[in-house]
């Protein structure tokens, strides 16, 4: 008679399984730790590095409040131009992550926010430039910020289009639209700033100065932005039908939704409200346009608004967080003669453990049972 030999399966020492039981308040309470580590690391480098740099003995107190006084100012002498610079750097990022969320719920992978929002702030300047002082202030001010949405808009519905009606990859498409914006600028400022990459600051078609604060129009309209965009995703239709094409484009159509034409409309919108960003670093901000106005601020956004879940008002705390580190590093960094870049690392740093932590929110690890019940953990 033929002898039969069982296999034993051995299980493995690790085991890696989905989480699907912890509340919302404890996800939260480990991103906020993943912060405050990473935070703090980097912090304590800058101590180290500064310390070295300057030759002086400086504290991990002395480094936090160099960070926090290059973001704030010096408020309780009643200074609050590096306030407003920090308000003014938060509202930009901000507007260009609500920008591309709608984008991302749908799953368009909309990385051309740098080109949209140049390509407004250049329809701005158009204005700027070619209409002032022929049209009345108060015609050529809504005329500017028209002009900056229509720009956009037009630099969003392209590849949206392309996309929609002939299934184009919108990631690449995005992408390459940004270096086409850029050089259009380019060749825009040497036109007009007489063989120079400068254009002189124009003062006729730019926003109006409120309280004496010339950033606190800029950061009303991103805070209505703000509140219309979550009330767009949340509660209408079209938000909807949006919240449908991104879970599944077949539902959608079996549903009765047309895909296309949500694409194209959500593009659009994506488009327009950069458009509205450059205009607030244009007709806002500097006055002139070159191909570094946006600063990278759109690929930055990119990261923003999935830090943010596509939630507006946790993306207005996502760029809140990342300005504040990217201004207070840079500034501490050149306090204590240190390479500018460190503020890029400390961001980098941050987001990656903020990013790092996902992982425990969404599984959780399990170790092998011994045999006597034991755990190997």
């Amino acid at each position: 008679m033929r002898k039969t030999t069982t296999v034993k399966h051995r299980e493995p020492l690790i085991h890696i399984a989905k989480r699907d039981d912890m509340a919302a308040w404890q996800a939260w309470l480990i991103r906020l730790a993943a912060i405050l580590i990473g935070f703090f690391v980097m912090s304590a480098v800058l101590t180290a590095l500064a310390s070295t740099s300057s030759g002086k003995d400086l504290s991990f107190g002395d480094i936090l409040e160099r960070l926090s006084r290059s973001v704030f100012g010096r408020l309780f002498e009643g200074k609050f131009s590096q306030l407003w610079k920090f308000l003014q750097e938060t509202a930009v990022l901000l507007c260009l992550s609500l920008a591309v969320t709608p984008a991302f719920k749908m799953k368009f992978w909309n990385c051309g926010a740098e080109g949209q929002a140049l390509f407004g702030g250049l329809a701005a300047m158009f204005c700027m430039i070619n209409l002032g002082g022929k049209v009345p202030e108060p015609v050529l001010v809504p005329l500017v910020i028209l002009a900056s949405i229509i720009g956009g808009a037009v630099w969003g519905v392209i590849p949206a289009i392309f996309h929609a009606y002939y299934r184009t990859n919108e990631t690449l498409f995005t992408l390459m639209m940004n270096y086409v914006a850029t050089q259009i600028v380019a060749y825009y400022v040497y036109a007009n700033g007489q063989g120079s990459n400068v254009i002189n600051p124009v003062s006729t078609g730019a926003l109006p100065v409120i309280g004496g604060q010339q950033y606190l129009l800029n950061v009303l309209i991103v805070t209505l932005l703000t509140v219309l965009t979550y009330v767009y995703l949340r509660f209408s239709k079209q938000g909807y039908e949006v919240s449908v094409v991104g879970e599944s484009q077949n539902t959608a159509r079996y549903i009765g939704i047309n895909v296309k034409k949500v694409i194209i409309r959500t593009m659009i919108i994506s488009g327009a409200l950069c458009g509205i960003a450059g205009m607030l670093l244009v007709a806002g901000k500097d006055h002139s346009i070159n191909t570094a106005t946006v600063g990278g601020q759109g690929f930055t956004a990119i990261m923003v608004s999935w830090l943010g879940q596509f939630n507006p008002y946790i993306i207005a705390a996502m760029a809140a967080l990342v300005s504040f580190l990217q201004i207070g590093a840079a500034g501490a960094a050149d306090a204590y003669f240190l390479n500018s870049a460190y503020a890029d690392v400390m961001v980098g740093v941050v987001v990656l453990c903020l990013v790092a932590c996902e992982f425990f929110i969404r599984y959780t690890v399990k170790f092998r049972h011994s045999k006597k019940g034991g755990a190997l953990a």
